[in-house]
């Protein structure tokens, strides 16, 4: 059959809306900079450079080798994988969950964040967004033909979103509130008050209450992260995602959780029963392995972050662009030079010693003036890296 010019085929307006995600974008600009013979060192993305540890490792190779490993996994992840986590929640945050109806198992716990808003938002529905904020709160969002709101996070609050701030309208409009302490990119920890005051905020308005706390066990000087659900009443108007990617250096692995309101757990595994298919069981006896072994090596992985954080901030002193001391997460986030933009300052960085941080203004608007460095770049990189900033002129 003779064809002529071919149809102009076009895809879904939401994802045409959909601003290039972040990270993708970072990719990109390195790579150009590299095809021009450049060593670019990139001090952007949290992704854990340190191994995972031995044991879990171990877990897999055994497990991976047996034959009923291969098949569908269950929806809703292994039984011991959910008691695990319950156990682990129990004993790290004082916190009682029931394995089967408050716990689900995730394929990383970005997954999850992103299709909650399919289980939860109307098309029209109002979600309340940090700003600046991970990128996938709102995304999700928009995937899902929801409206967000965004919430300005500031500096002279603490990083924290002024809720009383919301105008009353928006808060009868609003299905979801989405936060994440220790936060990402700001860093910033929230106190349990903070979380309390959160907890009276959603009774009154009826709202589902999303936490992120990824990074309760990156933290640093002694500091030791709370769980949102500790609070009293969280329960019933909340839900925790986890993950094991920050906590275990298992980014690659792709294991994470969700925990607390059972109608939101259910909600949500029943938009992943039909659209994905669970998590390689090897994996899950490995997370298993991990929850459940021992948890000391934690605090020597963490004094290893926290003396590349001292590098960073010393650095970042010595050529004027002071940043204030994160007690946790895998950043530090830092002023631009005053009358800078985020994207220029970056890109200027990028061209003139081949070093990239990301822009503040990729998490949001509000994050317009900063600036977000990681952790996560191996040692003598990282060495490098600042011997070419201290060689920088603002």
């Amino acid at each position: 059959m003779a064809r002529g010019t071919a149809p102009a085929l076009q895809g879904a307006r939401r994802i045409a809306e959909l601003p290039p995600y972040l990270f993708a974008e970072v990719d990109r600009r390195i790579a150009e900079k590299r095809a021009q013979g450049h060593d670019v060192i990139s001090l952007g993305i949290g992704d854990p450079d340190l191994p995972t540890p031995e044991h879990i490792v171990r877990v897999l190779e055994e497990t991976a080798r047996q034959p009923a490993n291969h098949r569908y996994p269950d929806y809703y992840g292994l039984r011991e994988l959910r008691v695990a986590i319950a156990d682990w929640y129990r004993e790290r945050f004082g916190v009682e969950l029931d394995a089967d109806t408050e716990v689900l198992p995730l394929i990383g716990s970005k997954e999850g964040i992103a299709h909650l808003a399919t289980a939860w938002v109307d098309p029209g529905d109002l979600v309340l967004v940090p700003d600046p904020g991970y990128p996938v709160y709102s995304i999700g969002t928009m995937l899902a033909n929801g409206e967000v709101y965004w919430l300005p996070l500031r500096a002279e609050n603490g990083w924290l979103p002024d809720l009383k701030a919301i105008p009353a309208d928006v808060a009868r409009r609003a299905r979801v509130l989405w936060l994440g302490y220790p936060n990402n990119p700001t860093a910033a920890v929230a106190p349990i008050e903070f979380f309390e005051e959160v907890v009276d905020f959603a009774w009154e308005h009826g709202i589902l209450v999303c936490h992120d706390n990824a990074y309760s066990e990156v933290a640093y000087d002694g500091y030791r992260a709370p769980s949102f659900l500790q609070v009293d009443g969280a329960r019933e108007i909340g839900i925790e995602f986890h993950s094991l990617s920050k906590t275990y250096n298992m980014t690659g692995w792709r294991i994470g959780m969700v925990v607390g309101n059972r109608t939101a757990i259910e909600a949500l595994g029943r938009v992943k029963t039909n659209v994905d298919s669970g998590i390689f069981q090897a994996v899950q006896y490995a997370g298993i392995a991990a929850l459940r072994g021992d948890q000391s090596w934690l605090e020597g992985r963490n004094q290893h972050y926290q003396r590349r954080r001292d590098a960073v901030l010393t650095t970042l002193n010595r050529i004027g662009l002071a940043a204030p001391t994160p007690r946790a997460s895998l950043y530090v986030w830092g002023p631009v030079p005053r009358g800078a933009k985020s994207v220029d300052f970056s890109l200027r960085l990028l061209d003139e010693t081949a070093v990239w941080i990301t822009p503040g203004v990729g998490f949001g608007p509000a994050g317009e003036g900063y600036f977000r460095i990681s952790l996560t770049t191996p040692d003598d990189r990282l060495k490098e890296a600042l011997a070419r900033l201290e060689r920088f002129r603002l």
